[in-house]
Parts: structure tokens; C-alpha cells; sequence
């Protein structure tokens, strides 16, 4: 779309696409893989909903690092997880990202993707630069985490 941006990664992992579908849908498991999870100790965690439903949220609030928003899952198919996500600081944002989960060889193929609107503040920061090495570390993590028995 002309008036979004997007940035995705992929990973193969040895699991099935069952198996990797709580990680991503209920949203308090991703204290276990979420490439930001390391950024504020003392993070404050809101949960609701029943957890991998449609409708459930998780909402943040840390130091400047963390900043704060809030995640609503929006799809959970077979095949991809849907959610919208919000920042509120350090800077608002309205983001979508969609996890998609295909078949691949003895695992999965899981695709990170966020979209979110052009607006001058990824004109002075790169989205790529902004978010592209935490879906990296995170989907690492994601496979560490779904691969060990």
C-alpha cells in the first residue's frame, strides 16, 4: 500500500505450526521469546482476555526504553496470527503485524511482518533499522523456545 510501510523476517523452525501457535497467540507467552523483554525489569504488564482468543490484550508501561502501548490480537487461523499494535510512547504509533506460519520441510516457516502508516518520523528513522534486528532476535528466540522439549 502506497501510505504504509512494512518490514518482515523469516525463520524455519522445527516445530509444527500447532505447536507454534500459543507462543504467538497468547500474548503472556511471549515473555519467554519477545525480543524486548529485557529492556525494563520492572515492566508493568496488563493481561485480558482469555489468552490466544481474538479480542485478548496485553498492555506495557516501562522506563524510556520500554516505553508503553498495547497489543489486541485480531485473527488466529491455522495458518497466521493477526495483531494490532499500539505505542504510546515514546511516540504514538499504529501498527499491524501478522505472524504467518507455512509448512516447511521437518518445521515451519514463521514470517514477522509489521505495516504501519508513512509519517515523517521514519523519515529521520530507518523502520528497518527501528524494528528489523528485535524481529530477528526475536524469531531466534521463538525458535529456542519452541524447539526445546
Amino acid at each position: 500500500m502506497a501510505g504504509t510501510l512494512s518490514v518482515e523476517r523469516a525463520l524455519q523452525i522445527r516445530a509444527t505450526r500447532d505447536q507454534l501457535l500459543p507462543h504467538i497467540a497468547r500474548l503472556p507467552e511471549w515473555t519467554q521469546w519477545s525480543p524486548w523483554e529485557d529492556l525494563d525489569p520492572d515492566l508493568s504488564r496488563d493481561y485480558t482476555g482469555e489468552p490466544g482468543a481474538i479480542g485478548s490484550t496485553y498492555a506495557w508501561s516501562g522506563n524510556r526504553k520500554a516505553g508503553s502501548g498495547r497489543m489486541r490480537v485480531t485473527a488466529v487461523e491455522a495458518d497466521h496470527v493477526g495483531i494490532h499494535l499500539e505505542f504510546t510512547r515514546p511516540f504514538r504509533s499504529s501498527n499491524e503485524l501478522r505472524f504467518i506460519l507455512e509448512p516447511d520441510g521437518d518445521g515451519t516457516r514463521v514470517t514477522w511482518r509489521m505495516e504501519t502508516p508513512r509519517k515523517l518520523i521514519y523519515r529521520v528513522m530507518s523502520l528497518e533499522k527501528l524494528v528489523g534486528g528485535d524481529f530477528e532476535k526475536g524469531l531466534r528466540k521463538l525458535k529456542q523456545v519452541a524447539e526445546t522439549p
